[in-house]
């Protein structure tokens, strides 16, 4: 497997390797979609963007990817269902796969174990990243790129500061909109303004925020830098704020942030 590829599979949400799983398991976009409960056009809007970051043009090949990294499941499809039928068709004579949609790894599903009212998660390009007082439920991803500790860039700790200040400041909107896009075409500013409101707001006034760092993560297709800070809150003493930003259009991009 080419490091490209490596890395590739670093980049994938989980959401996107749900879908790569039932390719696997011999599902074409319409069975995913109805496995799943989503529309044909945001199963092949997951593939497309899966096949940019393993840089194949097939979405077969995308799922061989992904099952060579995490391994061969019992009773895996047959080679002759990863064939090279075109997304959004039927295949000829597939048996229908009843099982549930597998969430870790391409075997037999199994049952997740509730999470805990309170606790929310938004989708961002980098990862599931939880926006919370409380700790993070997410599963740890099998493989994660390997973060180096660099020299605090001013224009990036600047951009993080200021997405921050308007947090503070209940500018649900403005900071929407200094979100990447990759972050906003999963989002809704309405979904943005719920979460925060519900996250952000009870932890009270900002009192003190101090930085700790910043982080370069080599992961596709540009790489992240990845802030932190400790923060004070006037119902919560210590925080640590991580803010993962992205360059885009030759400005620093909030793509994913974290308080615990």
């Amino acid at each position: 497997m080419s490091s490209r590829a490596t890395q590739g599979l670093w980049a994938l949400t989980e959401k996107e390797k749900q879908t790569l799983r039932l390719i696997v398991r011999g599902h074409d976009a319409k069975s995913t979609a109805r496995s799943l409960g989503l529309s044909v056009h945001t199963i092949n809007e997951r593939l497309r963007d899966a096949r940019r970051k393993l840089a194949v043009s097939s979405s077969r090949e995308a799922a061989r990817l992904l099952l060579e990294a995490e391994g061969p499941a019992p009773a895996s499809p047959h080679p002759q269902s990863l064939g090279d039928t075109g997304i959004g068709e039927d295949p000829q004579h597939m048996p229908t796969d009843q099982e549930t949609a597998p969430v870790h790894g391409v075997g037999q599903a199994r049952r997740l174990a509730p999470i805990l009212i309170g606790v929310l998660f938004m989708t961002f390009a980098l990862a599931l990243l939880a926006l919370t007082a409380l700790p993070q439920l997410a599963s740890t991803p099998a493989a994660t790129p390997t973060a180096t500790r660099v020299a605090p860039d001013p224009q990036v700790v600047d951009a993080a500061r200021r997405w921050l200040a308007l947090i503070d400041q209940s500018r649900w909107d403005d900071s929407y909109q200094a979100t990447g896009s990759a972050f906003r075409k999963l989002n809704t500013a309405q979904t943005w303004r719920t979460v925060s409101e519900k996250v952000r707001t009870p932890l009270g006034a900002l009192v003190s925020r101090t930085l700790l760092g910043q982080e370069s993560l080599p992961a596709p297709p540009n790489g992240y830098e990845v802030v932190k800070f400790r923060a004070s809150y006037a119902n919560k003493a210590d925080a640590i704020e991580t803010i993962t930003l992205e360059l885009e259009d030759g400005s620093w991009r909030v793509v994913g942030a974290t308080i615990e």
